[in-house]
């Protein structure tokens, strides 16, 4: 790689949503030697009889949890998105509102109330995987569905409200702003190439492998080259589909092996329960055909110097455009090492 983008400020554009980041390795040359925090990783009790997730247990709304041995699903007891509301439409000169309905589910990944996905077996991940899967496709029936968002928050530092296994889906009405910059994105490069625009990058990114930090026979992990966060990883699928519904059940393991492989090597990177924010990206539904999208999963994880300092996006950040001090590829060294 080019060595001024190692060692100058430069800018670098995101394919996926047209903007740009400011990049200053300069400011930072070696965060990864910053403090250290060792023993971090605790053990964690198996179940809490306050839980609200652990099995058996009952909910703030009353309901009681099942003895559930491996996965659980269930309709969000304070969801964002109702599917039995109003329907109504406001504009008053420059005022405008619309309602937006939805559902909203919790998936409980293990029973284990002390685990994370980095502590769970590639079997474990896979059922985790098998009901992404299955309950995308029951969405996706739905004809007044036309985006669905997997995702979860990882640790108190990101905001979640439970430290028990889980993650959220959440389907809606309408398609989702960081969507539709990926959807324009996408298909304006199938126009214009008549290809597709992660497959090439994919493509692209296995000759250079500076960025790469691992890969199987059906997915590859790297740090994007316009990454934001410190860590920032996206796992990609080597072959293009606009969404999980196409995964075969191999495909299935090999993509739970890639979140085994990602979130175990973040765990060592600062020995302790890292924490982030990830996400599938995928193609709406019910809304025409989406052939040209490649979906994907992203890492969004906060740290930067240690177990307790994180990277904030204030300031010019916020008044300007997003700005990073490590470069993707110190990123994706320090992450390879972790394997």
């Amino acid at each position: 790689m080019n060595k001024d983008l190692q060692n100058q400020s430069h800018k670098r554009l995101n394919i996926l949503t047209g903007e740009w980041l400011l990049v200053s390795p300069h400011r930072n040359l070696r965060p990864w030697q910053g403090q250290e925090t060792e023993q971090v990783i605790q053990k964690k009790e198996s179940y809490l009889t306050d839980c609200y997730l652990c099995p058996g247990n009952t909910r703030s709304n009353g309901k009681v949890n099942p003895e559930y041995e491996s996965t659980f699903l269930f309709e969000n007891d304070f969801a964002a998105l109702l599917s039995d509301g109003k329907d109504f439409s406001i504009q008053e000169g420059l005022l405008q509102a619309e309602s937006e309905k939805g559902i909203c589910k919790v998936l409980c990944f293990s029973p284990d109330h002390s685990l994370s996905l980095a502590q769970m077996t590639v079997s474990e991940i896979k059922h985790v995987v098998d009901l992404w899967q299955s309950e995308f496709k029951q969405l996706a029936g739905l004809k007044e569905i036309h985006y669905i968002q997997i995702f979860e928050n990882k640790g108190s530092l990101m905001g979640c409200s439970n430290p028990h296994p889980h993650g959220q889906i959440w389907a809606q009405n309408s398609v989702p702003d960081e969507v539709l910059k990926k959807d324009v994105q996408q298909k304006r490069y199938f126009l214009n190439k008549r290809s597709n625009l992660l497959m090439d990058y994919v493509i692209q990114e296995l000759k250079l492998v500076e960025r790469i930090i691992f890969e199987n026979d059906d997915f590859v992990i790297l740090v994007p080259f316009w990454a934001l966060w410190p860590f920032e990883t996206m796992i990609i699928p080597k072959v293009s589909a606009k969404d999980i519904s196409l995964m075969t059940d191999c495909n299935k393991s090999s993509f739970a092996e890639a979140i085994s492989k990602i979130t175990t090597c973040y765990d060592k990177i600062f020995n302790c329960s890292f924490p982030y924010s990830s996400g599938i990206h995928q193609a709406p539904v019910n809304s025409g055909n989406y052939n040209y999208w490649h979906w994907h999963m992203s890492f969004y994880p906060p740290l930067l110097r240690s177990a307790s300092v994180k990277k904030f996006m204030v300031g010019y950040e916020m008044f300007a455009m997003p700005q990073r001090d490590i470069t993707a590829e110190k990123a994706a060294r320090i992450l390879r090492s972790k394997l």
